[in-house]
């Protein structure tokens, strides 16, 4: 039997009023920043259009610097003091190249006391050459381009957020720091350690990857690992003397058979050898012998306990004649979430339900890659991931594309969660 209500009539009447009065009392949008936002529109196309017209594949550094210089210019324009930073401190992995883009630091002074950051990334994962392929095109309500969605969309609504303020004639943040990099899609091996730095001291921090389809903020993601393994053995005759070589493949199976249960799947760490290679001819014992694996974390300290685990596990050999070595790097940390940011998202969702638009706020790891989980190593405050634009294809040679419709929702989201931040308008804050 379904479960019918007992309340007297009159008071129900009452609670279904108060919940008229509450769906009355939602706030409306700020009508002079949806207003500033929607001028926005046409322009922030026009320079995702100038975006996506410059290759900036992360190997290619000439293509970055060509891109940084017009991310300079447009922050200079708007009245931000600002210099392209070279690569410092870089994080040397085993696919690191030589050389790796810039960084654009921009910084706008206001009047209030709250330090917020903003952060995307001008490069892509292409090769030059790709854009003939792909150039920028409005097809509907969607804007295609090579590395749109990922994420020249996020350099273009960070501009276009702070014209906005601008135009509002707003200023009661203490100041806006904006870094823009050109090396995430390698794992940001010379952005990563001013990140970390420049984020240490911000009362808030908004990453501008896209929000995907359907336009989620996360506050965690798996921090991504790799390990390196090498097996040195000797090589010798496999048909007239085996027992003359020291093979690696007999080695190299042994390690690896001895780390398959270091994953621990429930705890969000798991360890996955992907990659081996050993042998050069079918009647040579193989004096050589290589793997490698993929790592994924919820904790940083995990990847720590890890790395000692498998140095460990190492020491424990089958042939006694092999040299073992391990490499291991952590090419992204985890990001968690954390009540600060919890607070800080849940506002923007009620920001967003202005303009009777949802929000889901994920603060559960789903996957992992994110300069915002380098801003949280050392943050004082929140880090919220996925502030861009809602779009798909990512990576795609043929399909990437933005929403157009994701643009004023997302340019009236930031300027207003800049502007309740530093008002001190953000409960929990």
């Amino acid at each position: 039997m379904p479960c019918r209500s007992r309340l007297p009539l009159v008071p129900a009447l009452t609670l279904l009023s108060a919940a008229l009065l509450a769906c009355a009392a939602q706030a409306a949008p700020q009508a002079n920043v949806l207003e500033a936002a929607r001028a926005q529109e046409q322009p922030m196309l026009d320079t995702m259009r100038d975006l996506v017209g410059i290759e900036s594949g992360s190997k290619d550094v000439e293509g970055v610097e060509q891109i940084a210089k017009l991310v300079h210019d447009r922050l200079k324009a708007l009245g931000g003091a600002v210099e392209i930073l070279p690569p410092s401190d870089v994080y040397r992995m085993d696919d690191t190249p030589e050389k790796t883009g810039p960084m654009v630091h921009a910084e706008f002074k206001g009047t209030g006391r709250k330090k917020i950051m903003l952060i995307a990334h001008m490069d892509t994962v292409y090769r030059n050459g790709m854009l003939k392929d792909q150039p920028f095109r409005v097809d509907g309500e969607r804007a295609y381009g090579l590395g749109i969605a990922d994420d020249k969309q996020g350099v273009a609504l960070i501009i276009h957020t702070l014209s906005t303020l601008q135009k509002l004639g707003f200023k009661d943040y203490g100041t806006l720091t904006v870094l823009i990099n050109g090396d995430e899609e390698i794992s940001s091996p010379g952005a990563r350690s001013t990140i970390t730095r420049m984020a240490s001291d911000q009362d808030a921090v908004f990453s501008f990857e896209g929000g995907g389809t359907s336009g989620d903020l996360r506050l965690a993601t798996s921090g991504i690992g790799s390990a390196y393994l090498t097996v040195q053995g000797r090589t010798s005759h496999a048909g007239a003397r085996p027992e003359g070589g020291v093979n690696a493949l007999y080695e190299l199976a042994h390690q690896l058979l001895q780390m398959k249960d270091l994953s621990k799947p429930d705890d969000g760490l798991k360890l996955n050898w992907t990659v081996a290679q050993a042998g050069t001819n079918r009647n040579v014992i193989p004096g050589q012998a290589t793997a490698q694996a993929d790592a994924r974390a919820l904790k940083v300290e995990d990847f720590d306990a890890l790395e000692k685990a498998m140095q460990q596990r190492i020491q424990n050999k089958l042939l006694p004649e092999s040299k073992i070595g391990l490499k291991f790097e952590v090419r992204r940390p985890p990001l968690s979430a954390t009540p600060a940011s919890r607070a800080l998202a849940q506002h923007g969702a009620a920001i967003y339900r202005e303009l009777d638009m949802d929000m889901k706020v994920l603060d559960r790891a789903t996957g992992g890659g994110t300069d915002a989980a380098f801003a949280a190593l050392k943050a004082r405050g929140p880090v919220v991931e996925g502030m861009g634009l809602s779009g798909f294809g990512a990576h795609s040679n043929d399909a990437e594309y933005i929403q157009i419709k994701t643009i004023v929702p997302r340019l009236y989201l930031a300027s207003r969660i800049i502007m309740d931040l530093s008002q001190d308008k953000v409960q929990g804050q």
